[in-house]
């Protein structure tokens, strides 16, 4: 029991954090990134549409959605692909994330929930994607199995994150000194939040390796088909699919 309430506290700060830097996010994103991640989001988008191997989608489901970003990346890559998506779906549990996406997004609907309580139907969606918001979820086993129930059968779970990476090279450790110093910085300057930037490496640190997340994706009952790392390591993609 005890556990369970340190879970939902953590889970409350982390959120609440997320509230607070909601009018720089997108901002802090580009500039951190120096606009890399608009091509990692744009590859786990094509790779996703070539797994999947169809001209129609009925629903398309962006988890921890934040200010509704990847959805942008689903709309562009589907219509440079001739893929008709009939609806996306933005979840995300802070509601300052949310006001955000729905005056960005203006043709996704968006839903105030948790990846472990999706408000969505079973096997209601062929995609169910989460950029960089699996390691902010605490039930993240919990999470996973959500997914498997929301998806169709032969849907994928696109996952984007910066899992945990062994660095032992040189370059391995100027990448490790500017996510652990100069990241924190840059993020608190244009947030005027340095707790939650310093929270990002931290929070990559005390996370899982790839390898360790997908085994949790088949344990959730998913089959793995692609994973990719980018960018020396920092970005990594994972697609898992739910058997027909």
């Amino acid at each position: 029991m005890e556990n369970q309430i340190n879970k939902k506290e953590k889970q409350e700060k982390i959120v609440g954090m997320f509230d607070d830097i909601a009018e720089t996010y997108d901002l802090a994103n580009r500039v951190l990134s120096m606009g890399i991640d608009k091509q990692w989001r744009r590859k786990g988008c094509q790779k996703a549409y070539e797994i999947l191997n169809t001209k129609t989608i009925g629903q398309i489901t962006d988890v921890a959605c934040g200010t509704g970003d990847l959805i942008l990346f689903w709309d562009e890559q589907a219509k440079k692909e001739g893929v008709t998506v009939e609806k996306y779906v933005g979840v995300d549990p802070s509601v300052g994330m949310l006001d955000v996406a729905r005056k960005k997004v203006d043709f996704a609907e968006f839903k105030e929930g948790k990846a472990q309580e999706l408000p969505i139907e079973d096997n209601s969606t062929e995609i169910i994607s989460i950029s960089y918001g699996i390691r902010n979820v605490v039930d993240r086993v919990e999470a996973l199995q959500e997914f498997y129930r929301a998806l169709k059968p032969g849907g994928l779970v696109v996952i984007l994150e910066f899992t945990k990476q062994e660095r032992r090279g040189l370059v391995d450790k100027v990448v490790d000194f500017g996510m652990k110093n100069v990241l924190p910085r840059i993020g608190g300057l244009i947030s005027k939040n340095y707790a939650a930037y310093k929270y990002l490496p931290d929070s990559i640190e005390e996370f899982l390796t790839t390898e360790m997340l997908a085994q949790e994706l088949e344990e959730a009952g998913l089959k793995m088909q692609y994973t990719k790392s980018f960018t020396l390591g920092i970005s990594t993609l994972l697609i898992a699919q739910k058997p027909l």
